[in-house]
């Protein structure tokens, strides 16, 4: 009763996510030039919104997302929670990580392969102190595992990572997102690793989450049939400038930038794959008559 009490809070907290003006210098080693990977870049994300990210890589998606989590520092701009800049470090810096978490587009990669699924979980609720008073942490892990379907939890608690497939690995990198009572969600890639079989359950799970518990979901992606589908808005990005910016209906069905016309020109059509196959045949069939 005291962990639904605190989703209940969670939910109706809603707060704002805010980017500003966000620049990302590189400094190339052995020259004087710089490689700007990210351009005065600016948006809001909303509890309860999902905004997703689109561009081929190297346009700057991922560092925007590293710079939200404070794991590369911007060379200018800010980023605010609810209207205040972030800390540096130290306990406001904390407060902000429980906040604002991350999960990462290599599943495996991400979780540490000598700990068991338990601890990765246990770890952030103990740091952030996120276990219900009347709960012991065991039955919080449970929970957790349980919220993105990984069941039986006690026999999935257990194991490590190398025991699960990809995509229960990834269901426990967002369980061990949601554990600190997280009220934003950066999801760099979180399927481009995992079996095309799969992808669709994940992309389900986190847009259930959303929906239930009102998380802000900035969703980083390549895959613009998936963005339009899971994102109330979309950001095309190209060499680190955002070219064009929408609902996602919208850039969808009536792109207006020519970058943008060119990703969605590029994606696979399964009417235009079917009319060039009766072309090929029609070609072939053709021949064999002239022979």
């Amino acid at each position: 009763m005291a962990d639904d009490s605190a989703q209940q809070v969670r939910r109706e907290s809603g707060g704002v996510l805010e980017v500003r003006n966000l620049v990302k210098d590189y400094k190339v080693r052995g020259a004087q030039k710089k490689i700007r990977a990210i351009n005065d870049v600016s948006f809001t994300l909303e509890a309860g919104k999902t905004i997703a990210l689109v561009g081929e890589s190297g346009s700057g998606k991922s560092t925007i997302a590293k710079s939200i989590m404070q794991l590369v520092k911007p060379s200018e701009g800010q980023i605010l929670l609810d209207g205040k800049p972030i800390a540096r470090h130290g306990a406001g810096l904390r407060r902000y990580r429980k906040d604002v978490q991350m999960v990462f587009q290599d599943p495996f990669g991400s979780l540490n392969p000598f700990h068991p699924v338990g601890h990765h979980i246990e770890r952030p609720l103990r740091i952030h102190r996120a276990v219900p008073e009347g709960m012991t942490i065991e039955e919080k892990v449970h929970e957790l595992l349980e919220r993105v379907n990984l069941t039986p939890a006690a026999d999935i608690a257990p194991r490590r990572p190398h025991e699960l497939s990809g995509g229960q690995r990834q269901r426990v990198a967002i369980a061990r997102a949601l554990a600190p009572g997280s009220r934003f969600l950066v999801a760099d890639e979180p399927v481009s690793m995992l079996d095309v079989s799969i992808r669709l359950g994940v992309l389900n799970l986190l847009a259930r989450l959303q929906r239930q518990e009102n998380l802000g979901v900035l969703y980083i992606t390549h895959d613009l049939a998936t963005a339009r589908h899971f994102s109330d808005e979309i950001m095309v990005m190209y060499r680190g400038d955002v070219v064009e910016q929408g609902p996602s209906d919208e850039v969808i069905l009536n792109p207006q930038h020519e970058y943008t016309k060119t990703l969605l020109a590029a994606a696979p059509n399964p009417e235009r794959i079917g009319q060039m196959r009766d072309e090929v045949r029609a070609e072939f069939a053709a021949a064999a008559a002239k022979d």
